[in-house]
């Protein structure tokens, strides 16, 4: 049987991308954020100058660039990601995201839409010193979202995977240096959503035509892909999951800075992984205000739980507060705007209140 890279756009430029992707990770310390609070990345609505001016009005430690997806395609997670793609492009078709050979509307509109986030940003950031959030999707999550042209995901291809992985890698090159040019105060992270990974090693992904399942990626191979994505980046790189299973273990041998999830998909068996993490030095970004809109007015309350389980782990009080960021539970996409600014001004209260009452 053919490799499915045969049916990439274009021959993938393997060996130049490798060589582009060797950078330097002298920039990848995490910034010291005790106290901070962020967003996960989505916002609701299609205006982007509002959207940035509530990010960076309720964020003041770590704002993020948002994403808008009620725009449409191009503007979602996978659309935005295909639109990183170096020498790959990706159309929507009835099925959802497939590779193309040229550049088509939709990586157009994925430039355009992302070009106005990045305006609406450095409107509101002007004079900005601190630190800055990006969001881009992960290679895995991007493979097990995207067909090839013979219909099947790229994820069913070794070889396509690491590919994405490498074009992607590049992209993200390009966007980091061009948001550093921008807001040049910035001391930018970058983090990589990659809802799908427990999938992806569970082998539960379903293929294109629904009727089955692709086989597990091997946990060796996916910790290689996403070391190679993120030992190449000048920047710390989060990854953010908000399933449940998040393979923290893989993750930080992969050298991720730190590990976004929702705190209430999180058990008991997690407890050994999350306790040797901190102790390690990751930092953990605890989704703990709900992303759709409810009735909360308690901050504290909010984080009572990541106190319970710091006890229960037996860690110091003093690494709550720099350890700990604190964000939704997911992408407020689906909320209301009045919402999505009181979800975020909620999680900056609460992780203040993590460090003024750690105990």
């Amino acid at each position: 049987m053919p490799s499915a890279l045969a049916q990439f756009p274009a021959p993938l430029p393997v060996a130049r991308l490798r060589r582009l992707s060797r950078v330097s990770t002298d920039g990848q310390t995490f910034p010291e954020l005790t106290g901070a609070a962020t967003g996960v990345g989505s916002m609701p609505g299609t205006d982007a100058r509002e959207a940035a001016k509530t990010a960076v009005g309720a964020l003041e430690r770590l704002p993020h660039l948002p994403e808008l997806p009620a725009r449409g395609p191009g503007a979602d997670m996978i659309g935005r990601g295909a639109g990183l793609l170096v020498e790959l492009f990706a159309q929507t078709e009835p099925s959802g995201w497939r590779f193309a050979d040229r550049p088509g509307r939709d990586t157009k509109r994925a430039h355009s839409w992302l070009g106005e986030d990045l305006d609406a940003l450095e409107e509101f950031t002007q004079g900005y010193r601190g630190a800055l959030k990006l969001q881009a999707v992960g290679p895995w999550t991007l493979a097990a979202a995207i067909e090839l042209r013979g219909g099947e995901k790229a994820l069913k291809d070794p070889g396509a995977c690491r590919g994405i992985a490498e074009s992607l890698t590049e992209g993200l090159r390009r966007h980091l240096a061009e948001v550093r040019g921008r807001i040049p105060g910035a001391q930018l992270v970058l983090q990589l959503d990659e809802p799908s990974l427990p999938a992806v090693l569970a082998g539960s992904v379903k293929t294109a035509s629904g009727f089955s399942r692709l086989r597990p990626v091997d946990r060796q191979v996916a910790e290689e892909v996403l070391r190679s994505v993120v030992t190449a980046l000048d920047a710390p790189v989060l990854v953010h999951c908000c399933a449940a299973g998040v393979p923290i273990p893989l993750l930080r041998r992969a050298g991720v800075a730190g590990v976004s999830l929702d705190f209430s998909l999180l058990t008991e068996r997690d407890d050994d992984d999350l306790g040797e993490a901190v102790e390690a030095g990751t930092r953990f970004l605890a989704g703990v205000v709900p992303s759709t809109d409810q009735g909360l007015s308690d901050p504290a309350g909010s984080v009572q739980g990541v106190r319970t389980l710091w006890r229960r782990l037996g860690l110091s009080p003093e690494l709550l507060g720099s350890r700990v960021l604190v964000t939704p539970t997911c992408g407020l996409a689906g909320a209301s705007p009045a919402y999505a600014r009181k979800a975020l001004s909620l999680s900056a209260q609460a992780a203040q209140s993590l460090v003024d009452n750690p105990e």
